[in-house]
């Protein structure tokens, strides 16, 4: 049975959140099919894979692309508990998967993670990668009634070096 965005986001925040008790930074992803079904669950594992592209859109993408062809994948959304960077959005389009949909914007990441050099968050946000390409994705989020769940995922995790 299909859920709503925000069931598939809080079960996206709580993948970020065994990620953050694995000592990995709080992001969160799951592929949903078109049937609702949840395929794939993936958090964050830059620090416990010693590879800091291993962010959970990314490795979530790379996953798909090995397990199912890119005309299933096109029918499928990614549930991202954060909007995603370039280079995750680049996976998801590479990938072949049509939608995605985020919780938290990338400007309210930047609020909680201040200065910290574990997260440089870029200033372009997923649309202007999805713009840049020839597939048509759609892009969803964010959704406020979710947004401060997924923020108290973050809070004390972050060291800040400036207030914004």
């Amino acid at each position: 049975m299909k859920k709503t965005a925000a069931e598939y986001l809080r079960i996206a925040n709580e993948t970020a959140k065994e990620a953050r008790k694995e000592g990995n930074t709080p992001f969160g992803a799951i592929l949903v099919g078109p049937d609702g079904e949840i395929l794939i669950r993936q958090g964050n594992a830059a620090s416990s894979l010693h590879d800091e592209t291993a962010h959970a859109e990314r490795m979530t993408a790379s996953l798909a692309s090995q397990r199912y062809p890119k005309d299933f994948l096109k029918n499928c959304t990614l549930y991202t508990t954060c909007e995603p960077c370039p280079m995750c959005t680049g996976a998801i389009y590479w990938a072949g998967i049509g939608h995605i949909v985020f919780g938290m914007t990338e400007s309210r990441l930047l609020q909680l993670t201040g200065g910290d050099p574990k997260n440089p968050t870029f200033h372009m946000g997923a649309q202007k990668v999805i713009d840049a390409g020839q597939k048509n994705i759609t892009l969803e989020g964010p959704f406020p009634e979710v947004e401060e769940e997924i923020a108290e995922a973050h809070v004390h995790f972050w060291k800040k070096e400036f207030p914004v």
